[in-house]
């Protein structure tokens, strides 16, 4: 399955558009474009007009589900297709010690007991919530992630540099959320605080997974 990211870049690519041209096109501003392709924003609501600009399938562009183009026989290119039911999964809620643990590791009889949490992001059949632990993820300025939200984090997705993802020491299982950064053949974990440290991933970390979504749980509203 692609990632938003990869399939804005699809879309782009099949307009022909630079980036530029797109935020004209779609009426929105160029960094949104640019952060949706490096995958620093999760999601939008501007997938509509983006998709309509690049003249692909706006739920293949959310979702990846069915094809890129709506060019199949007998499709009315001047007739809007109605919406379709809301989709949403539901994931339970773990501790950061199960985090840590390998994923048939996690008892079924303890997820049970754990909080539930519903998203519009797909995180696969492994998903899982994790509530957020400290500041070192809260930012002065632009994205963050204060104490107390919860993140979505899906195992075994492909992950790029720039998007933020769950990582564990290999020794202990210690789990932590960072963003990931590939520069010169070299992987790091990145606080969003700049009062903490960045830290290089060698044979000591591996990763977890990527998280696809965050938001405060309805206990915080």
């Amino acid at each position: 399955m692609t990632t938003l990211a990869q399939r804005m870049k699809i879309a782009r690519s099949h307009a022909k558009l630079t980036q530029k041209q797109l935020a004209e096109k779609a009426g929105v501003e160029q960094p949104a474009i640019s952060q949706l392709e490096t995958g620093k924003s999760l999601k939008s609501a501007h997938i509509a007009a983006i998709a309509k600009a690049c003249g692909v399938s706006a739920i293949w562009l959310d979702k990846g589900i069915g094809e890129m183009t709506d060019g199949a026989p007998g499709f009315d290119a001047n007739v809007e297709p109605a919406s379709g039911p809301f989709r949403y999964y539901e994931y339970p809620e773990i501790s950061w010690v199960q985090a840590g643990m390998p994923v048939e590791a996690v008892e079924i009889s303890n997820v049970a007991l754990c909080e539930v949490h519903p998203s519009d992001a797909w995180a696969g059949p492994n998903g899982f919530w994790l509530k957020v632990k400290g500041p070192s993820m809260t930012s002065p300025n632009g994205m963050s992630f204060p104490e107390g939200m919860v993140i979505l984090v899906a195992p075994g997705f492909d992950v790029e540099s720039s998007q933020f993802v769950v990582a564990k020491m290999v020794d202990t299982n210690e789990a932590t959320f960072k963003q990931f950064i590939w520069d010169s053949g070299r992987a790091f974990l990145k606080p969003l605080n700049p009062s903490f440290p960045t830290v290089e991933m060698d044979g000591e970390w591996v990763l977890v997974g990527r998280v696809v979504d965050a938001k405060w749980p309805r206990s915080a509203l």
